[in-house]
């Protein structure tokens, strides 16, 4: 019988879906060609946050941040944009994790991970891409970095989760079975 409980299982478990996650990642819609993608990234993110709780959720998304950066072919405008945009973003997702095992709580645990994903890229957007000039976004022109920032951020990361809330409802019940 194995000890789901066990460090070396849950390090283990945690890098499967660090891979998945990877995976997945390859398949993604371009919102406005900007940089912004709805994908199933943060699914398999979650279930680990859910499965693991706040210390491996947070360890495991900052792993899957570097290693997306590295391994995707993403890239920044500079060390701050790396380091905001891709490893403090999706290490944020490990907050979902302090609901860990509470089904009940699985919606509003994506929304805060997800919420907590937006509040940082926002913050780039605002210090990092801070825009001075009239810029048009989501038919909006706008010359306000906030404005743009909210925009920008929101037209990814709006359907991104709602679908990971969706796909978290739907899992639900197999989770919770197989916890037992």
């Amino acid at each position: 019988m194995i000890n789901s409980e066990k460090p070396i299982y849950k390090l283990c478990e945690c890098a499967i879906f660090i891979a998945v996650a990877i995976s997945v990642s390859f398949f993604e819609i371009k919102i406005g060609g900007l940089g912004g993608s709805i994908d199933f990234v943060m699914i398999p993110l979650f279930i680990m946050c859910y499965r693991h709780g706040l210390k491996y959720g947070l360890g495991g998304c900052f792993c899957f941040g570097l290693l997306y950066c590295l391994v995707g072919g993403k890239f920044g405008y500079g060390l701050p944009s790396v380091l905001l945009d891709y490893i403090l973003a999706y290490t944020a997702l490990g907050i979902s994790g302090i609901f860990a095992r509470k089904s009940r709580y699985i919606e509003l645990s994506v929304f805060v991970g997800c919420f907590a994903r937006f509040i940082i890229h926002f913050i780039s957007g605002v210090t990092l891409y801070a825009i001075s000039t009239a810029t048009e976004i989501g038919g909006i022109v706008t010359s306000n970095a906030v404005v743009f920032s909210i925009i920008y951020n929101a037209l990814y990361m709006l359907p991104n989760t709602v679908i990971a809330i969706i796909a978290m409802s739907l899992l639900r019940v197999p989770l919770k079975k197989l916890r037992k």
